[in-house]
């Protein structure tokens, strides 16, 4: 135990401050299974909401260094692939119910 009072000012300040990072990390990773929970029901307003306030708080952390700056934008690119793999997934739905356009076929240019 510090017997100084300045080591245990630091004591209780490095306390204060794990706990604070703790809390960022375990929201960030709380979020991020909210996120995936969305995907898997394919409700696209809700996969947009949940990636938003992800992406907000994986900012925050890594502003005030709960997080390193490169898990952070690790973390934001794995989840943005899951919220856009849902995008590109209701995309080849509705493309696939549409026919497409008949191609014009063009006149073959004469050799000159």
């Amino acid at each position: 135990m510090a017997n100084i009072k300045q080591q245990e000012k630091r004591v209780r300040i490095a306390s204060r401050q794990r706990a604070e990072n703790l809390r960022y990390r375990s929201t960030v990773k709380t979020l991020m299974r909210r996120l995936e929970t969305a995907v898997e029901d394919g409700n696209a307003e809700a996969i947009a909401a949940q990636h938003r306030e992800l992406v907000r708080w994986l900012d925050k952390a890594a502003s005030r260094g709960a997080l390193h700056a490169n898990t952070a934008a690790r973390r934001k690119a794995q989840a943005a692939r899951l919220a856009g793999s849902t995008a590109v997934k209701a995309d080849e739905k509705k493309t696939a119910a549409k026919k497409p356009a008949a191609r014009k076929k063009t006149a073959a240019k004469p050799a000159s």
